[in-house]
């Protein structure tokens, strides 16, 4: 008869992935940064650049390469960011675009029209993008119509409001005043300061995110709605406060679109909404909810923008530029999934380990052996 030592048995060779507290806290931090999503998409976006800068110095090291590499995706990043605390819920937001488009028509129209200092005109486009998310979250949230048809019908509905309001007007450089047309131009220390702002706010997104309380609620939404309400977590308004998010990244877009550019026409914004759930999925952000970071987001709109701009200089055509974001998205939806199996493996995997094997069944006695005896 053996007798058991009390030691432990050995751990298996994947132990490590099913019994993370064995490692350090350093170990665990580091494996969880090597296999994370934003490190690759940051090594691919970092080879980008530097086999473009092989091929043209000037992408980077020209008179105005660094500032356009940093503060290109300036909005791309607001609007993926936003997209990302709506997609978490397992929603999606189609009419930033319009939003963006909108309110920065109504930025240069306070500028021309009523003359208000510029603090109080990027709250008021702030606030304006936040009312249009408000929008799109009751009648997600309280018509419980999928929030897919929802945002494409605002986005028409937005986007005719503003071709009506623009029509062929257009807001002009000269109509915006040099202190504000200047935050498209000034620098921190080699920094634009519209890419500061934009990683100001990634970052308090991100925190709040990952450390708050509604914030883990988001994501506990994405992961299971029915199990959400059941638990009793608010649903309806954290769905709602996530559009309003959205729509409020998306009027300081519009802010930051009027600072960047000096001029607004009725195409303002077209577009660049679907350039907003790429850069997500890319970066990282399940586009079935529950998953992903808003930095993950912000490094695939930084990809994204910079796609478009390294490609040329590499004498690529623009049908291979744009079948390159195509390829991209595909294979981050395809990671996605596969992540998720395996995912689901390593939670079967550990619920075995820790109920451990079954119980020993006492044999039966057989039939001929019962009989003989009775005989």
């Amino acid at each position: 008869m053996t007798v058991a030592t009390g030691a432990p048995p050995p751990l298996p060779d994947d132990a490590i992935e099913l019994a993370p507290s064995a490692l350090s806290p350093a170990q665990r931090v580091l494996g969880g940064v090597l296999r994370s999503r934003e490190l690759a998409v940051g090594l691919v976006l970092l080879a980008l650049v530097a086999v473009t800068a092989t091929q043209s110095s000037s992408f980077v090291f020209g008179s105005d390469g660094w500032r356009s590499l940093l503060v290109n995706p300036s909005i791309l990043i607001l609007l993926a960011v936003g997209q990302t605390v709506v997609i978490v819920t397992r929603n999606v937001d189609l009419s930033v675009g319009s939003t963006l488009g909108l309110t920065a028509y109504l930025t240069g129209r306070l500028f021309v029209d009523t003359g208000l200092p510029t603090p109080l005109v990027i709250v008021v486009a702030v606030l304006a993008g936040a009312g249009l998310g408000f929008v799109n979250g009751i009648l997600v949230t309280f018509g419980r119509v999928p929030s897919l048809v929802i945002t494409l019908g605002t986005l028409y509905i937005y986007r005719g409001v503003f071709l009506s309001w623009a029509g062929s007007d257009r807001i002009n450089a000269g109509d915006i005043p040099d202190g504000f047309s200047s935050l498209g131009t000034e620098q921190v220390l080699t920094v634009p300061v519209l890419t500061v702002v934009a990683l100001v706010v990634m970052g308090v997104v991100g925190y709040l995110m990952h450390t708050s309380r509604s914030g883990r609620e988001l994501y506990a939404i994405g992961s299971d709605p029915d199990a959400a309400h059941l638990y009793g977590l608010p649903v309806a308004r954290r769905v709602l406060v996530a559009f309003v998010a959205s729509g409020a990244l998306a009027g300081l877009a519009g802010v930051f679109y009027v600072a960047r550019y000096g001029t607004v026409s009725s195409n303002a914004g077209f577009g660049i909404e679907l350039q907003a759930v790429g850069a997500a999925v890319i970066g990282g952000v399940a586009i079935f909810g529950g998953s992903g970071t808003v930095w993950g987001a912000a490094i695939g709109a930084t990809l994204l923008v910079t796609i478009n701009s390294a490609l040329p200089v590499l004498g690529i055509d623009d049908f291979w530029q744009r079948a390159v974001v195509g390829a991209l998205i595909l294979a981050a939806v395809a990671l996605d999934r596969v992540l998720a199996l395996r995912q689901e493996r390593r939670l079967v995997a550990a619920r075995d380990l820790d109920l451990g094997p079954p119980p020993p069944q006492a044999e039966k006695p057989s039939t001929s052996a019962s009989s003989g005896s009775a005989s």
